[in-house]
């Protein structure tokens, strides 16, 4: 049964907010900073007033839950979207948390240790569930070495801060960062397969080097050549992330789907059980050995 008022209403008229328009401009800025893929899909105008009233089934996809915590830290979707009871005019503001430091990052369902599984520890449906359990600070923070391979590596580019990247290779951070070579003819074959327009990858992996570039511009004399830069140019196959040659993200490039779509897989390196993370590594390497140095 729909309900007067959700807390989000209360929220929105609390900062002059709960117009449709001004609404999804607010949805739209918080995506840029989460996931640019995300740009332009907040929800219909329906939904919108649905989520309002509380004429709700259940909560709505996993993108929208990322965009409304972010869009109001300290509350959950689920705290979001339910009744809200007392004064709709009063100041709400997010229930104390019980220690000041930083809230835990939850963490992947973690999987029995079965022959079938090998060392595959969580699997997630698409990059954009990985990403709302497991942010990027708490895949990179505390990393001692970090291999990245792929397309446009916007998880390291996009989602993680140029402070904290400089800091991290300031404090002995060795990071390798391969890029799809941006000038290449791989990069091309791509944005056909996913029915881009031509230079709509290539321009922004240009833009994610010149980024990294950046950061490895500030880096002081000691740390000098902890951020390595090189790109590739063959089939683009997997998004691949290693930290401290010990855990690995996996995504697959999928034809005809755009990136944040691909299944995710996370592999915990186990000397016991016989696995994928050492395929994975393998597979860094290589293409590692192959790549070119940016001039």
């Amino acid at each position: 049964m729909a309900t007067e008022s959700t807390l989000l209403r209360v929220l929105l008229r609390q900062r002059h907010m709960q117009g449709y328009r001004v609404f999804c401009k607010e949805y739209d800025r918080i995506a840029k900073q989460l996931d640019t893929d995300l740009i332009g899909r907040y929800p219909s105008k329906a939904q919108f007033y649905r989520w309002l009233s509380g004429d709700l089934l259940g909560l709505p996809y996993a993108d929208h839950c990322r965009i409304l915590e972010k869009m109001f830290p300290g509350w959950t979707a689920e705290q979001l979207l339910s009744p809200h009871e007392g004064d709709t005019d009063s100041l709400v503001t997010p229930p104390q948390r019980t220690a000041a430091s930083t809230p835990p990052v939850p963490r992947p369902v973690q999987m029995p240790k079965q022959n079938r599984l090998a060392d595959v520890t969580a699997v997630y449906a698409s990059r954009t569930e990985f990403l709302h359990n497991v942010t990027p600070r708490a895949l990179f923070e505390g990393a001692k070495t970090i291999d990245v391979a792929g397309l446009s590596l916007n998880v390291l580019c996009q989602q993680y801060s140029d402070r904290l990247l400089l800091d991290s290779i300031e404090t002995g951070t060795v990071i390798r960062a391969l890029f799809l070579d941006p000038n290449g003819t791989n990069i091309t074959a791509r944005e056909r397969e996913e029915g881009l327009p031509e230079g709509h990858l290539s321009s922004f992996t240009k833009l994610n080097i010149e980024a990294l570039q950046r950061v490895a511009s500030k880096v002081s004399p000691e740390a000098q050549g902890r951020l390595d830069i090189r790109t590739y140019d063959e089939p683009v196959r997997y998004n691949i992330l290693i930290t401290d040659q010990a855990k690995c993200v996996v995504q697959p490039y999928l034809p005809d789907a755009r990136g944040v779509e691909s299944p995710t897989l996370v592999i915990e390196k186990d000397a016991a059980v016989p696995g994928l993370f050492d395929t994975f590594s393998q597979v860094f390497t290589s293409m590692w050995d192959r790549s070119k140095e940016i001039n």
